[in-house]
């Protein structure tokens, strides 16, 4: 059976038909679609998959490895950032192993389409010792998911399925199977000396795991996501590793002149590697992200050949590739294309006309007009384009939740005024720690939790803390005086600025929660109310 599928789609789908019973993830660009495809899903609607938004990336690992633990399948979605989220116990899961198969996929983002930094997750596979996947298509995604989770119960480790913005959102045509297969049954099969990780069993199991690496390598380089390909040409050969490998073929066509060695699995198989080392006079590594491979090959394995690629300078150190720029480090003449029209004038993002964070910023910027050197620190979401025109409202961003902590190290400092703003799933997913230590340390802070009602900026998703975010701040020891409900609106301007004016005066911990639906949202919502009515 055949259906065009996005990448994220082709990995959804695949974790379905290989038996998945729960997906655990939040939402991040341009992972989002996977979990919303698995939501969406008839099957998983049919056998109750675990398909719901967990708090943060840190949560959804924890949450998997319960579903593992107990021998049934599950997998862990996130951007590449949400790795560094998830870091404590994703990389602690090499030691405790898997029972059920685990397949944690990370979504790197190369040329920051959406996102703080251009971060290369295959580093995280290396560091904690786990296999690595990398798709160089949407059929081998698809593959590749249910490969990996039997390997993974194989190996008794989690599998780091490792895509990029490209792979995540772009289409082709993905054969599936007729018939997905039935979820483990439940076992009690976990070693609790594995899963305990006191000193003396993490050290064993660390010796264990390290142990494993030279057999993960074999096995890597016997896979069939490994393919060299030798050719008569030894002046250069070619590493190509994931969806690079489509920008090689597509400069080339059906046949590749030079040696080709196609990497979509890890740890890197140097058996092939140093053939290629050996016999060629240069080598050229063609990898989305990082130079992980190249620099792997300049350190241990040079051979006779000249290493080339983003560190050579043949590549762009940083930034997406594409068939362009690897048609000129092959030495190959650009594809002529169409001009750069001079006429289209750029489009800078902005708030949607209607949000209620631009009233938020309309009455924050009003009242610190009166106070010249306040600091407002952001954080991650919609509201961080109130850096641009025409609020230029915020000072830093940095990361989920460190508006908050970073106020209060401001005012530590002793920064008057510092205002942290921050939205309501980014509160509940990093904030409410920064929150409970600006309370325990009395700091002098107005924390606005500026609520829209989801998670808006990866397409509306639900907020873990909607309906209870004065509870949560209440609980976290915020003075009930000084926590204030207000709706950002142009008629109550007034109100609002008085009651952030008093709360900048107050000498302690005041959070504001401004609150107004998205207009997204609410659009869709009313559409679907019609819809509902129209059946009636």
């Amino acid at each position: 059976m055949k259906k065009l599928l996005l990448g994220d789609e082709a990995i959804a789908q695949g974790a379905l038909d290989a038996g998945l019973s729960g997906v655990y993830a939040y939402p991040g660009t341009p992972s989002t679609e996977i979990t919303e495809y698995i939501q969406q899903s008839p099957l998983a609607i049919e056998r109750n998959v675990h398909r719901n938004w967990c708090t943060n990336e840190k949560t959804a690992m924890e949450a998997a490895l319960g579903m593992s633990y107990m021998g049934k399948r599950a997998m862990v979605c996130m951007k590449h950032v949400g790795l560094n989220v998830c870091a404590d116990p994703f990389v602690n899961s090499g030691m405790t192993g898997t029972n059920g198969g685990i397949v944690v996929v990370a979504a790197d983002d190369p040329s920051m389409h959406s996102s703080q930094d251009e971060q290369d997750s295959r580093f995280y596979g290396h560091f904690a010792m786990v296999p690595v996947f990398e798709p160089s298509s949407q059929q081998e995604a698809y593959d590749m998911i249910g490969e990996a989770f039997e390997y993974s119960e194989q190996i008794h480790l989690p599998v780091l399925m490792r895509i990029t913005t490209r792979m995540a959102h772009s289409r082709a045509v993905v054969e599936v199977a007729e018939k997905a297969r039935e979820e483990n049954a439940l076992n009690y099969d976990s070693v609790a000396a594995n899963w305990v990780l006191l000193p003396v069993n993490a050290r064993r199991r660390n010796d264990f795991v390290t142990a494993q690496q030279a057999a993960l390598e074999e096995d890597a380089a016997n896979s069939n996501a490994n393919v060299y390909v030798d050719a008569p040409d030894h002046s250069m050969g070619i590493i190509a590793c994931g969806i690079a490998y489509n920008y090689v073929m597509e400069c080339f066509g059906k046949t590749c002149p030079f040696p080709l060695l196609k990497i979509s699995r890890y740890p890197l198989p140097k058996t092939l590697v140093r053939k290629m080392t050996e016999e060629c006079d240069s080598v050229l590594v063609v990898e989305e992200g990082q130079p992980v491979v190249e620099e792997m090959l300049r350190g241990i394995m040079p051979g006779n050949a000249v290493i080339k690629g983003r560190l050579s300078g043949e590549l762009p150190r940083t930034g997406e590739l594409s068939p362009d720029c690897v048609r000129a480090a092959l030495g190959m003449a650009p594809i002529e294309g169409y001009e750069k029209c001079e006429d289209v004038v750029g489009r800078p993002p902005a708030l949607c006309q209607g949000c209620g964070h631009r009233d938020v910023y309309k009455a924050l910027n009003e009242v610190l007009l009166d106070y010249p050197n306040a600091r407002v620190f952001g954080d991650i979401g919609c509201y961080t384009l109130g850096f641009l025109p025409p609020f230029h409202a915020i000072h830093s961003c940095v990361d989920m939740g460190a508006s908050i902590t970073m106020a209060k190290g401001a005012a530590d400092a002793g920064q008057w005024p510092a205002v942290a703003i921050i939205g309501d799933s980014t509160f509940t997913h990093s904030g409410m720690t920064g929150l409970l230590d600006a309370v325990n340390a009395n700091a002098n802070i107005t924390v606005v939790i500026s609520d829209n009602l989801t998670t808006a900026m990866t397409g509306g998703q639900d907020s873990a803390g909607t309906n209870k975010f004065e509870a949560i701040c209440r609980g976290l020891g915020v003075d009930e005086a000084h926590l204030h409900v207000v709706v950002p609106l142009p008629k109550n301007m007034p109100e609002i600025t008085a009651i952030i004016r008093q709360e900048i005066e107050y000498k302690g911990v005041s959070v504001i929660i401004p609150r107004r639906e998205c207009v997204q949202t609410l659009a869709r919502h009313h559409k679907q109310k019609k819809a509902k009515e129209a059946q009636k």
